[in-house]
């Protein structure tokens, strides 16, 4: 009697086993599905999104074909944090699709959202180093599509609101080159804001070592008066400010990303690709963007 209630006991969890198994590859092959945002963007390198099966809390962005890329072109690496620090970056697809479409690997806290999924969750800001050390360790690997392409000197970190708190927290990192903080700023009383985001001082903007930008979305945007004191305080590195009356949705969902694309891609390409003309839209007296009838900006220890 005994032995057969082993034997059954045994049945069953195996049978256990083998359904969890069959769920485990059925969720792999599902998040390892590849999806076009939009047309795969603007850029010269029609970009595609997917989650990695050794990166499943991710999503990525990246050109489509990497033949392209090797010893004399690589892809700079940008990891990005969610508003609300949501695990997901539903919210961003479009944004970030169109940077990675100019040849960058953009890489997001987050699985890859479903169609029309709108994801959530917290994330932490430790997530976007898991993203610059996933990035590194592709780089060196021999079996990944990614080997021997990627710039792993060339490292941005940004964020949309608690994510733009949660690049601030990660920018200290030597690693990085450049950093974009996107409607958000330290609140002045640390701790007073929503439960899980970064809870950083003042003190957090000394630690930056890089040239930052932040784009905001004019005085409507909640985030307005917190980047621009982070702007005002910060004199040690290379900033600029740039504000468009949009709030502080900003345009990330509008088609291709709309003008926050253009003016990060901009960014990322003079500060990762030592792009002078994409510069010339920050530096200058005046610079091309201050000539906009959109945007109103300001900066620091630029030309």
């Amino acid at each position: 009697m005994k032995k057969n209630f082993v034997r059954f006991l045994i049945l069953v969890f195996t049978g256990i086993g083998f359904i969890n198994a069959i769920s485990a590859q059925e969720s792999t092959v599902k998040r390892s599905a590849v999806r076009i945002v939009e047309d795969g963007g603007t850029g010269a390198y029609s970009a595609i999104m997917y989650t990695d099966g050794s990166l499943v809390t991710h999503t990525i962005f990246r050109p489509q074909d990497l033949s392209a890329f090797g010893d004399n072109n690589k892809l700079p690496i940008i990891a990005w944090g969610n508003g609300a620090c949501a695990n997901s970056p539903w919210e961003h697809i479009n944004f970030l699709s169109e940077v990675a479409s100019h040849g960058f690997l953009v890489i997001a806290i987050g699985p890859m959202p479903e169609e029309g999924e709108r994801g959530g969750g917290r994330s932490t800001a430790s997530q976007m180093t898991d993203a610059i050390d996933w990035a590194i360790a592709q780089n060196g690997d021999k079996t990944s599509p990614l080997y021997n392409k990627i710039d792993i000197s060339k490292i941005a970190v940004s964020g949309m609101s608690c994510g733009g708190l949660q690049t601030l927290e990660i920018a200290p990192d030597p690693r990085i080159t450049t950093a974009i903080v996107c409607n958000s700023g330290i609140l002045g009383d640390a701790g007073s804001g929503m439960p899980g985001m970064p809870s950083l001082t003042k003190d957090q903007l000394k630690k930056l070592h890089s040239p930052t930008l932040y784009l905001l979305g004019g005085e409507s945007d909640i985030a307005y008066k917190n980047g621009m004191d982070d702007f005002n305080l910060i004199n040690h590195v290379p900033v600029f400010v740039a504000n468009m009356d949009v709030g502080h949705g900003g345009t990330y969902s509008q088609p291709h990303g709309g003008e926050f694309a253009k003016v990060a891609t901009a960014w990322y390409k003079w500060q990762l690709k030592g792009d002078k003309e994409a510069g010339k839209m920050f530096t200058g007296n005046p610079s091309q963007l201050s000539l906009s009838t959109i945007w109103t900006v300001d900066k620091k220890n630029l030309p």
